[in-house]
């Protein structure tokens, strides 16, 4: 049997009386934990266990997969100044090529939705792996049946009808399409902050200034302010539908929001002057994430969504990352909003991390698509994604993930919350179930972000201590929380403990 110390990250690995002597690490080494000491910190966060034994890595050298991402590989966004080597996956739980563990609370960008390797859609998927791969749309397969009756189940009518394609941007390029054709209209008004994806269609639609391009870009897309009740010009103490408020105070009754009000006269003032006289649609992810998971005040969308089919345009949700119950309260976003979208897309944790995504919208918008253009898509709705994607339905189901997403989601929200009174740099806590952005300020008075090499200063002492976290905002200030839906309390626990110590010890050597 291994022993328990075994599954401890190498850094707390010291702290045990065993004769097991570690290898040279230096991300993970004596010399940290002195560094720790010396700042005050006595206590370090211990990790809740795992009777799960990764395999041996026996791949290429951690130099040599440096120097093939350097020179083979596309530049992309890489976290920590040492790349992490992931090797195996359980759960919750991620393993390095070095055998170190670590507490994954960003599972995969939002995706890997019911842990990774769940045994489940494991099995699901190996058995259809032995059975049949692909096909194509131009065959009929028992899968993609039974997954389209399974889906449509968990939405509203009358969004009845699937079309199955492969990642959020490909998604949100045919809802884009969808639109046009259904409306007749060119325009489409998406937030500032918003991500909804990087494809030449898309990125027009993303105000995420990394993402823009100098090169001309897709047309008819035009931005809107986006109602970020802290860092905006409104916002108060009772705007947002989460456990958690922003520090702003108001004077609003319960049942009004000056703040709601400010921003819709935004809203308008964007129809009146940026686009035609009709529109095509309005995207909204029901909360932001790459954003760094920003509300919006309650009663917003609704209000939105009913100004922009005054103008003719169709009001799409993206549940790329809020979908399949992670906001814990209901299975998608937009029904935390009280709205009914005319399309959906989704992806991300509807295949666990397998490549699968989705729109679904009415008989009526198909309709108009059709007479526009003939849709097809070679690996969309494959028998594999197909077979996953209902696994992951089932799961989420019969071991009550979305329930677990309220529960221990509004458990390590509230804990979060705790801290923001203890540090002056916390200047936001905020989200819903299993979606929480921790935004780092100068000071709470300015709320001026916390600059870019001090977050990845706490960042990096995070991983450290065996916690994976990960970053969004306009300014990489805020934390993004967004573990798999199968964590527990003690590990809620031991990442709050983690972001604590990660946080006094930035302070402790701000300090000096």
């Amino acid at each position: 049997m291994t022993p328990a110390w075994r599954h401890l990250p190498r850094a707390l690995r010291l702290e045990t009386s065993s004769p097991w002597t570690p290898k040279t690490c230096p991300s993970l080494s004596r010399a940290f934990w002195r560094s720790v000491t010396k700042l005050g910190l006595h206590t370090k966060p211990r990790m809740p266990p795992c009777d799960f034994t990764p395999e041996r890595y026996q791949s290429m050298p951690y130099s040599r997969v440096l120097e093939v991402y350097r020179e083979h590989l596309s530049p992309e966004l890489v976290y920590f100044p040492e790349p992490l080597l992931l090797h195996q996956g359980h759960m919750q739980w991620l393993f390095d090529h070095e055998g170190n563990r670590y507490l994954d609370f960003f599972s995969g960008i939002v995706t890997v939705s019911v842990g990774h390797c769940h045994p489940k859609v494991n099995a699901v998927a190996q058995k259809q792996l032995g059975r049949l791969w692909h096909t194509s749309a131009l065959f009929f397969h028992p899968p993609i049946h039974e997954y389209a009756e399974k889906l449509s189940a968990l939405l509203p009518d009358p969004l009845k009808v699937i079309f199955l394609v492969n990642s959020g941007s490909e998604a949100n390029d045919l809802a884009m399409l969808m639109a046009r054709a259904h409306s007749k209209n060119t325009d489409i008004i998406s937030f500032r902050g918003a991500y909804h994806g990087c494809s030449p269609y898309t990125i027009g639609l993303s105000n995420v200034g990394q993402f823009k391009m100098t090169l001309p870009g897709a047309v008819g897309c035009q931005s809107t302010m986006c109602p970020d009740v802290f860092r905006g010009p409104w916002g108060g103490s009772h705007c947002r539908d989460s456990p958690v408020q922003t520090i702003r105070k108001c004077s609003c009754a319960p049942d009004c929001c000056h703040a709601e009000d400010q921003y819709i006269e935004q809203f308008k003032d964007t129809l009146s002057t940026c686009v035609g006289k009709s529109i095509a649609g309005f995207f909204a992810e029901p909360i932001q994430g790459v954003n760094g998971f920003v509300q919006y005040p309650k009663g917003f969308l609704k209000e939105a969504f009913q100004l922009v089919r005054e103008r003719g345009g169709v009001c799409i949700a993206d549940e790329v990352q809020t979908g399949f119950g992670r906001l814990g309260s209901h299975f998608w976003g937009f029904q935390t909003h009280g709205v009914l979208p005319d399309i959906v897309t989704m992806a991300k944790g509807i295949g666990n991390g397998f490549p699968m995504a989705a729109v679904v919208t009415t008989p009526e918008i198909a309709k108009s698509l059709a007479k526009c253009v003939l849709h097809f898509n070679t690996f969309g709705g494959n028998p594999m994604a197909c077979a996953i994607g209902s696994a992951v339905l089932e799961v989420i189901k019969e071991e009550k993930l979305q329930e677990n997403s309220q529960e221990v989601g509004t458990y390590l929200l509230l804990k979060l919350a705790k801290l923001q009174d203890e540090f002056e740099i916390i200047g936001d806590v905020r989200g819903k179930g299993l979606m929480i952005g921790i935004e780092m300020v100068k000071d709470k008075t300015s709320r001026q972000p916390l600059p870019r090499e001090e977050v990845s200063q706490i960042h990096e002492d995070c991983r450290q201590m065996g916690l994976i976290v990960g970053r969004g905002g306009l300014f990489s200030q805020t934390f993004r929380i967004a573990p798999s839906l199968c964590i527990t309390k003690p590990e809620a626990d031991f990442a709050v403990d983690v972001f604590r110590a990660a946080v006094t010890q930035h302070m402790e050597r701000r300090a000096k």
